[in-house]
């Protein structure tokens, strides 16, 4: 029987997904509602940042407005999240201490990554130098999640978050063709890949076999459902010359996991909400974008397939509706919930986590 973690450990992982109020290193602010907004907005609150900005490259063949829409908004959680990372480094880095915040913060660097394409024609090479700061940005926390998790392993550290540490950085080979460097991109793709399929089976039985997640941390399950369309997408993206075989590979082990996660869908979304709700953005975004690209790779090559296109559109409305929804719970939660949460409600689920491990 596997230990189960410390009281500690616990403690730290639930009171942030309950979306508690820390108020630890408090920076004063010009006015309380910026203050509450800081204090309020989490560090999933990236996951949404990417979804966003993802979402706006998904749609930008329907809207160059909508799309603008979505990435201004992107950018508005950017500069809230650097404001509280600035004024709150302290509570940051505390938080960057336990794996569940950890891996969900990898999302912060893609985030920078992919809104770094939406400047490129204006400022191309502002564009560029941000785009590197999210690839070294992503590669420090690589280091630091693998020294603090990976060196000291324990099976009940492990989330379906981690595939966003190791895997996430794929993002660097979906947009570097943006910058002309491929090069960077099809390395940046193997590295991916390669880390998703050691990942996998570790994630999978930690996921279903010993179980014992809490429910706050439930709607990471979703995550299943990126790395093989961020790997494909990124294949697609970043390599001239293409091997079918390995695209079909690709396309059946993203297609398989969208819908694994789909299955699960209902009994993640009877939840209340919880930051980790950003978990129902990025991955379907991205798992229409590869089955998009996927589909305008086949109809170049002369095999268009009919069934794929209704199959995009599906993708692509479920998840820009998904996206607006966790837009919206994440609003109702950062401005309009009172802050703070009741301390008993934190202590209570510790108690059923504890129960559960």
């Amino acid at each position: 029987m596997v230990n189960s973690f410390k009281s500690r450990d616990k403690q730290e992982i639930l009171k942030y997904c309950v979306g508690y109020e820390d108020k630890r290193n408090s920076v004063p602010f010009p006015s309380v509602s910026m203050r509450n907004i800081i204090d309020r907005i989490p560090v999933p609150a990236s996951g949404l940042m990417l979804g966003l900005a993802a979402a706006g490259n998904l749609i930008s063949s329907y809207s160059n407005i909508l799309k603008s829409i979505f990435g201004i908004i992107s950018a508005s959680i950017l500069v809230l999240l650097l404001v509280k990372i600035i004024c709150k480094i302290g509570v940051v880095i505390e938080d960057l201490k336990n794996p569940a915040i950890a891996g969900i913060a990898s999302t912060f660097p893609m985030g920078v990554m992919v809104l770094s394409t939406y400047i490129h024609s204006c400022w191309p090479f502002a564009s560029y130098v941000i785009w590197v700061i999210g690839i070294l940005m992503h590669c420090a926390l690589i280091i630091y999640f693998t020294k603090e998790f990976i060196l000291k392993y324990s099976i009940q550290k492990v989330f379906p978050s981690c595939f966003v540490v190791f895997v996430g950085i794929a993002a660097g080979s979906i947009t570097a063709p943006v910058f002309g460097v491929d090069w960077i991109g099809r390395v940046l793709f193997w590295f991916s890949f390669i880390a998703y399929l050691i990942l996998l089976p570790i994630i999978t039985y930690r996921t279903f076999v010993i179980k014992s997640i809490p429910e706050s941390l439930l709607p990471t399950v979703a995550i299943f459902a990126a790395p093989t369309g961020i790997c494909l997408t990124g294949y697609l993206n970043s390599f001239q010359e293409k091997n079918m075989t390995f695209i079909w590979l690709l396309v059946v082990m993203s297609l398989t996991m969208f819908f694994a996660v789909l299955l699960y869908m209902p009994k993640m979304f009877r939840l209340k909400f919880y930051p980790s709700y950003s978990a129902f953005t990025f991955p379907f975004v991205i798992s229409a974008t590869a089955i998009k690209a996927t589909d305008g790779f086949f109809i170049k090559m002369h095999m268009d397939i009919p069934a794929l296109k209704y199959l995009v559109y599906f993708e692509e409305v479920f998840a820009i509706t998904f996206v607006v929804y966790v837009l919206i719970r994440y609003i109702c939660f950062i401005f309009i919930q009172s802050v703070g949460v009741a301390p008993q409600d934190t202590q209570n689920a510790v108690k059923q986590y504890s129960n559960n491990g």
